[in-house]
């Protein structure tokens, strides 16, 4: 397994409204995934609920800090 940090610091408006973006493309593209053609299922549901959580409180400009991991697992998709 490979795993990539990026952490972002939000201390000014500008900084604000980057994440915001991130965090509402990141929605959007779960979202997108998982209505083409999977079946929906509890986990895509749990993710997609906790992205939008996240995205709407990004709405409200704050500052803090982001942190987005990434895991990279080695296993193949089963066909």
């Amino acid at each position: 397994m490979s795993r990539y940090v990026a952490s972002f610091e939000i201390d000014s408006q500008t900084d604000s409204y980057a994440a915001r973006r991130i965090l509402e493309r990141v929605y959007d593209t779960i979202r997108e995934e998982s209505s083409s053609g999977r079946e929906d299922s509890d986990d895509t549901s749990e993710l997609l609920e906790s992205f939008k959580t996240l995205r709407d409180a990004a709405k409200r400009p704050t500052t803090g800090k982001l942190t987005i991991t990434y895991e990279q697992y080695d296993d193949e998709f089963e066909n």
